[in-house]
């Protein structure tokens, strides 16, 4: 499979799409000023401890406070909270673990009253965002992730990824990490280091301990609420995760965000840093470029059209998702009706997978097949979508289909659910339902151009309108000019006519020479 990545950069945000075979998979948005992301490292303090729900809320510093269950501190938390008292105090200089004392884990079973008091000051890690009215739900199981290794502060275990099949991959890989492992952390070797060599590993583990050490050292001063490490943005955690011999390209709009890349993809894998490609087209935007701002209008709607006609309806609630497949007007005459609910329902198992993964829902989901009563058909489907959603990166459980054409899913919930507005107020009436007379609107758009030639003195402009109006616009004869060599010869301006499909009747914006908006 080839996999491109565009990165859109704008003053606010950074999105990030990933095509694959130039079809957009997954869509990710950034907020330049985020916070609370899954995997930042923030020193909180506890504000409650609830012995009812067995767990207690602690300030990170969000407007709500964060959630710590029981069951997510972590075998070693009593090791942690050990290891922040004496940082704190002074006792323990430097982040290297070799002569730290780690105390027994804590019971499986246990209460959250016996291992954390009201008021102490604690060390965690976003586990899932803040999602709706919900604030993060954090851990104290630590844990920093890298291109090929995860490091565990504590642990002193050593784990495989259990998708290197390989036995003697396996025991290589173990045998490394025993001798390059600094003592009192533990390893897990992720599915992409099958195959590397022990500098590359080492490097990563390296980068991993020298992390460590930062927070540790901000650790020493810092007042709580405070993020003591972030984890790595967004997009170089998508570099991380799925960087491999099926990346083709990453394009990027952003010069030192290019700069930046080229940095990282050379020292993680200097082979392929010829595959970021900075793009400095200043016309087209670069998701128009590469066809993805159509491809979000068309799939984040309510209903998503499939090629041979069929469509899947969307339904968001408080507690879950719920998707219906219809067949339109998909129907085969010559098919028999179980023929045709088959073909159907085949091709919307793999537009399921693609929305779980492009729309990031998490929760249960609920997928409404369309109706088949051969056992074989409804098997073949089961095994279709478990199929498509096995390069689904969050962890999910797929139920066989009931009695009723249904099939559930619940499906890792990290982060809050990728939502883009497709419906857009019309800008010639403002959602009003009434528009100016047309009669009127060639003479506005004289009249801008007037005030903007005189008062504004731009000299070279293009206008961007409807193509039907374009064509009103720049339409001439043999013995009359058009509108446009009019405007331009009375009002002493270089003019340019484009259409532009997307807009509506009544929009229309002025560019200037550099192909900046003219806002008025």
């Amino acid at each position: 499979m080839n996999y491109d990545l565009v990165i859109n950069s704008t003053p606010n945000e950074v999105v990030i799409a990933l095509l694959n075979e130039k079809r957009l998979v997954e869509l990710h948005r950034e907020k330049n000023n985020s916070r609370f992301s899954v995997g930042d490292i923030y020193f909180g303090k506890v504000k409650k401890v609830m012995t009812g729900l067995n767990a207690a809320f602690v300030d990170v510093g969000y407007e709500k406070d964060a959630f710590l269950h029981y069951l997510d501190l972590g075998p070693q938390a009593n090791s942690l909270y050990k290891f922040v008292e004496q940082t704190r105090s002074g006792k323990q200089n430097v982040s290297n673990l070799m002569y730290f004392k780690n105390l027994p884990d804590i019971k499986k079973e246990g209460k959250i009253n016996e291992i954390v008091k009201s008021g102490q000051q604690i060390l965690v890690q976003v586990a899932k965002e803040p999602i709706s009215a919900k604030g993060p739900r954090i851990t104290s199981e630590i844990s920093l992730a890298g291109r090929y290794l995860v490091l565990i502060p504590f642990a002193d275990k050593i784990s495989v990824s259990s998708k290197i099949k390989s036995f003697e991959e396996k025991n290589r890989l173990k045998q490394l990490m025993q001798t390059i492992k600094p003592k009192n952390f533990g390893v897990i070797v992720r599915t992409v280091a099958e195959g590397k060599s022990v500098t590359e590993l080492e490097n990563d583990l390296n980068d991993l301990v020298g992390r460590w050490d930062e927070c540790h050292k901000t650790l020493k001063t810092a007042q709580p609420p405070h993020r003591v490490l972030g984890e790595v943005d967004r997009t170089n955690a998508i570099l991380r995760d799925f960087l491999n011999a099926s990346f083709n390209n990453i394009h990027v709009n952003d010069k030192k965000l290019f700069d930046e890349l080229k940095i990282y993809i050379r020292n993680i894998a200097p082979e392929k840093e010829s595959i970021a490609k900075f793009y400095d087209n200043t016309k087209v935007p670069i998701f128009d470029h590469f066809g993805i701002e159509k491809q979000i209008k068309s799939l984040f709607g309510k209903t998503v059209h499939m090629k041979t006609g069929a469509y899947l309806v969307v339904e968001h609630t408080e507690a879950l998702h719920v998707i219906d497949v219809n067949s339109g007007n998909r129907a085969k005459s010559d098919n028999t009706q179980e023929q045709n609910a088959f073909e159907v329902n085949m091709e919307a198992a793999i537009e399921v997978a693609r929305q779980l993964k492009l729309r990031d829902m998490g929760g249960i989901i609920v997928v409404d097949f369309i109706d088949m009563h051969n056992q074989e058909n409804r098997k073949l489907l089961f095994d279709k979508l478990k199929e498509e959603m096995k390069t689904d990166r969050a962890k999910h459980n797929i139920l066989p289909p009931s009695k009723f054409g249904l099939i559930q899913i619940t499906r890792q919930r990290l982060r809050p659910e990728v939502n883009v507005e497709v419906l857009e107020t019309c800008p010639a009436c403002n959602g009003s339902g009434k528009i100016q007379p047309s009669l009127l609107f060639v003479d506005q758009i004289e009249n801008t151009l007037r005030f903007i030639a005189s008062e504004q003195n731009e000299k070279e402009l293009t206008l961007n309108v409807h193509p039907y109006i374009e064509a009103f616009i720049t339409k001439g004869s043999l013995f009359k000019k058009s509108l446009a060599k009019k405007w331009a010869a009375t009002h002493k301006v270089k003019l340019k006519i484009q259409a532009q499909a997307s807009y509506t009747f009544m929009e229309y914006k002025f560019l200037n020479k550099d192909h900046e908006e003219i806002v008025l």
